[in-house]
């Protein structure tokens, strides 16, 4: 079996260094390429930020930076955002420190004011591993996931903005803006994409089932991946399909994607997913004519044992997939005019 081996190479970057490549107009150090999760250790002020500073000024070894090489050799930064935006906005004079504890008397002093200070900080060095831009896409996404298994990991979909970054990601961010869908299951709140991958889902079911091998997550990167560069032309008409098909089900249903026969009724993405696909292939006459017959099929759908049976076991399944979409299409060929609509 072929071996998968990073191509890589160590640097000791100085801070000064970095925060010079960063600042550069334009950037060759991308702190913030939409993908990392927003800078996070300023939300209760700046102690956590000062406690960092203070423990490379204690020269209390660092953990590695990561960062991926992109066409033009700059580099996107993977794994250590944090760490170096914190460098960056001190050196900067963004905050002062605050709650220092071996170095008490620097509270309340900015970067400016350190004095010889600086001069330690700006020499001090971080280990960075810059993953070379002919690393294969699949093994950077592997290592980039690796790296973000701790306490506050990337989303699968925050991954795939950050590996496949392009044309379909920019009609994914556009289309996931839609008021609907940031509110689907609270998704918006949530900062993860999620909304993203709605759009992604039914993209990607809608076109390659087939090729689908019941890994939803490789699956979704490898439609990502071989869609990474849209042409115009290819993103008006996935832009027009998705906008079309999500308004038929908005006007058809007064709580979309819902089974209102439960007790306690709620989005499901399950449903999202079967409603989506089979309003696509619709006519807007039909949908129109039948909005009554609609929903009552769908709840008959929903109260069918072989349709229950699909929903708790298994759910991104490929054979619960087709099973449900076999079960919807029977329902809907009970509507006259149907047959004539699709």
């Amino acid at each position: 079996m072929e071996r998968a081996t990073l191509n890589l190479y160590p640097i000791d970057y100085p801070f000064e260094t970095l925060v010079t490549r960063a600042d550069a107009e334009p950037a060759k150090l991308i702190l913030n390429p939409e993908f990392q999760r927003k800078y996070k250790w300023d939300k209760d002020g700046f102690e956590r930020a000062s406690r960092f500073i203070e423990s490379c000024l204690m020269r209390i070894p660092l953990p590695a930076c990561y960062f991926a090489e992109n066409e033009h050799n700059n580099h996107l930064v993977i794994d250590g955002v944090q760490r170096i935006t914190t460098i960056k906005r001190f050196f900067n004079d963004e905050f002062a420190l605050e709650g220092l504890t071996v170095y008490p008397q620097l509270n309340g002093q900015k970067f400016s004011e350190l004095g010889e200070l600086q001069s330690e900080l700006e020499s001090t060095t971080i280990r960075c591993i810059i993953l070379r831009k002919e690393n294969p896409k699949e093994l950077v996404h592997e290592i980039f996931a690796r790296l973000n298994q701790g306490a506050v990991r990337l989303s699968d979909q925050e991954i795939r903005h950050a590996i496949y970054p392009g044309n379909l990601d920019k009609l994914l961010i556009e289309l996931g803006d839609i008021e609907f869908i940031k509110n689907f299951q609270k998704s918006a709140e949530r900062e993860d994409r999620s909304n993203e991958e709605l759009i992604l889902r039914f993209l990607a079911l809608d076109d390659t089932l087939e090729e689908y091998d019941g890994r939803l997550a490789k699956w979704l990167d490898r439609y990502m991946q071989q869609h990474q560069n849209l042409e115009q032309d290819a993103q008006d008409g996935l832009r027009n399909t998705f906008n079309a098909t999500l308004d038929r089900c908005l006007r058809t249903f007064d709580r979309p994607f819902v089974d209102t026969t439960l007790e306690k009724p709620r989005q499901s993405i399950a449903y999202y997913d079967l409603l989506m696909w089979s309003f696509n292939n619709l006519s807007d006459q039909f949908i129109d004519a039948n909005r009554e017959n609609l929903n009552r099929k769908f709840q008959e759908l929903c109260a069918l044992p072989e349709f229950k049976k699909t929903m708790s076991g298994g759910l991104q399944q490929k054979s619960s997939i087709i099973t449900r979409r076999n079960l919807w299409v029977e329902k809907l060929r009970e509507i006259d005019g149907y047959d004539q609509s699709v």
